[in-house]
Order: C-alpha cells, then structure tokens, then sequence
C-alpha cells in the first residue's frame, strides 16, 4: 500500500462523487457548475492515467452536447426496447439476470453495515451504480476521517468494509459493466465515462495510486 498522502485521500473522495453524478442523466448544470473542471482537479492528485480520463472527458461532454449524451444515456441505460448496458450489479451477478435479486440483498446488507442510507428521493434499484459509487464514497470519506482522528480500530474497520464491498459486489461487476457501456456507446463522453469508472474502481481494489 502506498504511503498515505492526505491530499490524494481527499482526492479520491472528490473523484468517487463526480464519477457517481455522471452515471445519472446529464444537464446543464454539469456545466454551469464546472464538474469536470472540479473532476479534473481531483484526478490529477491521484494519478495522471485518472487526470487523462477527466480532462477527455470534459473535453468530449463539450464537444458532444447535452442532446446527443441524452440520446446515448437513453439507449444505454434505459432502453426504449432494451437497455444495452443495464447499470444494475443484480443484471451481472445474477445467472438469470433478474433484478432486486440476492446480490441486491446482500450489497443493501453492506449499505446498513457502512450506515449509508438511499434518500427517499432515489427513483433507482438500490445497486444502481451511481448509488454503489456514492456509498464507496462514503467508505473512502470515513476511512480517511479515522486516519484524521488517528482512530486506528475504526480505520481498520472502515478500511476492511471498503475491501469487502469491492471484492465481494462493486469490484465483481464494474469491468463487465464498463465493457458493455465502452462497446454499445455511440459517443465518446460514454465511452471514455465507461473506462474511466472501471479504472478507478480497479485502483481502488487494489490499493494502488502509485506509477
């Protein structure tokens, strides 16, 4: 494991919530509030393979617009006829496909486990990946607040349920995921997103933020 590096840290927690915001629709408030300017910033703390990702694509969402994601967003995630890349963990760790299945028991298991509550709000699945990434979030957040705190019992807990919910779910199903977003996306903003997710996650895995 590398050195722990405070900036990185909070980093990572910048990168893990932007990464979340793009996996629901897009508006134009991604621009209004300079998200992947922000996004950018905290990607070049990490690694340059993360900062390369961020600054295509932001590059690619101005170039591509809003109306054109849209259209790729529908078709990737939602359907009209079937959805091309499904962005649910019970759709790539369940034999028969189905959703809400034990997969979705077992993850919801880990959100009650890491205190993580879904808002009312939330219209998806509770393995959405957007709600996944939000809850590892959460995991980097308070793993770092117990380094702060120099609460070593609490960092070792907070720690290992990261490791867990990344071996056992979120870690299980990201790379088939990205793959079908990366090969059905006819944009390049979900292409790049696709990759992009999956490379962090893997970093986050594996514990490497290091060349």
């Amino acid at each position: 494991m590398p050195i722990y590096d405070a900036d990185r840290a909070s980093a990572r927690e910048d990168l893990c919530r932007f990464l979340a915001a793009c996996h629901y629709q897009l508006g134009p408030e991604f621009a209004e509030e300079m998200v992947f300017d922000s996004m950018f910033n905290a990607a070049i703390r990490i690694h340059p393979d993360l900062a390369a990702y961020a600054k295509r694509l932001g590059d690619l969402y101005a170039s591509e617009g809003t109306e054109e994601l849209l259209l790729d967003y529908t078709r990737l995630f939602l359907g009209p006829t079937e959805a091309i890349a499904l962005p649910y963990g019970s759709v790539w760790l369940e034999k028969d496909k189905t959703l809400m299945g034990d997969s979705t028991m077992a993850v919801q298991a880990l959100y009650a486990e890491g205190g993580f509550d879904i808002d009312e709000a939330f219209r998806e699945l509770p393995d959405h990946i957007a709600a996944e990434l939000e809850f590892l979030y959460l995991l980097i957040f308070r793993e770092n607040e117990a380094r702060r705190e120099g609460n070593v019992d609490a960092l070792k807990a907070r720690a290992a349920l990261r490791k867990r919910f990344l071996e056992e779910h979120l870690g299980r199903w990201i790379e088939p995921f990205a793959a079908a977003v990366v090969a059905g996306a006819q944009s390049g903003f979900y292409r790049a997103l696709g990759e992009f997710t999956a490379r962090f996650v893997r970093m986050e895995a594996e514990d490497k933020y290091a060349d």
